[in-house]
């Protein structure tokens, strides 16, 4: 007999009727045959389709579209593949050169250093809703670039809930480290005038709230990341702050406004590539595509790639593949050989 598909790493049987499954996952097949770029979700049980609370989403369905494990059938799967992989990762390249940047025990960066110096640097900021995660998972996407003769710098900050649910200790810690990784850059060998960001999910966010540091008052050049790279952010909190996001982000007007980046277009001054994938949240792909057109109206110089056929965590797992939607962007971006 064939197993059941599993949603979340759970049979569906544990969360609703088979038939409630088959059903639903008729309706996403049908739903990605009329359009490519549709989001395919776990189907859930029916619910009586409430007032809109954003665009044409009732709270449901919003909450939803901020839920990667509703969209992301696979996202167990993948974490312990990813684990697994950051061990033979750190097996084949050794441990990580540990620096702190500020003075509290989680202000760490891991530094895994290719072999070829002065090298450009790739500063990583990893995703987690905010809430987890840390650089010691996203080993697994040091070996491309150490072999394509970068270092590539995985950043540790706290998450929202040791900060009381507050964004701005994240951004700051996030500021800090990367102006640490850029002054320290010649004593691990790294060269200063090659220097890029990368960022995945909340990653992402955080990455953006970056590029729209003053650096002039750190008494640093205002364009010294040559470029970043942003996978499946959010760069305009007003939707975020309406959805179940909001029972662990202690949102305020100020949190609000600061930190969406997409309100500070003027600020930008570093060359963007942004991506997403095709299976993605309606709201994950709805926050990249408006962020990018709202760039290139501006005049800002950003180009954006849609990863046909990944959903959430495997567009960021394609980070640590040359030949990968983002790892290959990634390395085009730094002009490094795939």
């Amino acid at each position: 007999m064939t197993t059941p598909p599993v949603c979340d790493g759970v049979p569906p049987n544990d969360h609703f009727p088979r038939r409630t499954f088959i059903a639903g996952a008729a309706l996403g097949a049908l739903a990605l045959g009329v359009n490519p770029a549709a989001a395919q979700r776990c189907p859930g049980p029916a619910h009586v389709k409430g007032p809109p609370v954003w665009l044409d989403m009732d709270q449901q369905e919003l909450d939803d579209a901020y839920d990667q494990s509703v969209y992301a059938f696979n996202q167990r799967n993948i974490t312990e593949r990813r684990q697994a992989n950051s061990e033979k990762v750190r097996a084949l390249l050794g441990e990580p050169q540990i620096a702190a940047y500020g003075p509290a025990a989680i202000e760490k960066v891991e530094i895994y250093k290719t072999k070829r110096t002065p090298a450009p640097i790739l500063v990583f900021l990893h995703g987690g809703a905010w809430q987890g995660g840390r650089a010691a998972q996203n080993a697994y996407m040091a070996e491309t670039f150490v072999k394509a003769g970068a270092h590539f710098v995985a950043v540790d900050f706290a998450n929202v809930h040791e900060t009381n649910g507050d964004l701005f200790p994240m951004v700051e810690q996030c500021r800090r480290a990367v102006a640490w990784t850029y002054r320290n850059a010649r004593t691990f060998g790294g060269d200063p005038n090659r220097f890029y960001l990368a960022g995945h999910s909340s990653g992402s966010h955080l990455g953006g709230c970056v590029l729209i540091t003053d650096w002039a008052k750190e008494g640093l050049p205002p364009d010294f990341i040559r470029a970043a790279l942003l996978g499946s952010g959010m760069y305009d909190l007003k939707a975020v702050r309406l959805s179940k996001r909001a029972n662990y982000i202690a949102f305020t007007d100020a949190m609000e406004e600061e930190l969406s980046t997409q309100r500070h277009l003027d600020r930008f001054r570093t060359p963007l590539t942004l991506t997403h994938g095709s299976l993605e949240t309606p709201e994950f792909q709805r926050q990249t595509r408006e962020f990018h057109a709202a760039l290139v109206n501006a005049g800002k110089q950003a180009r954006l790639l849609v990863g046909t056929g990944y959903n959430h965590y495997e567009t960021q797992e394609t980070m640590g593949n040359p030949y990968g939607l983002m790892g290959r962007a990634t390395l085009e971006m730094m002009k490094l050989a795939v």
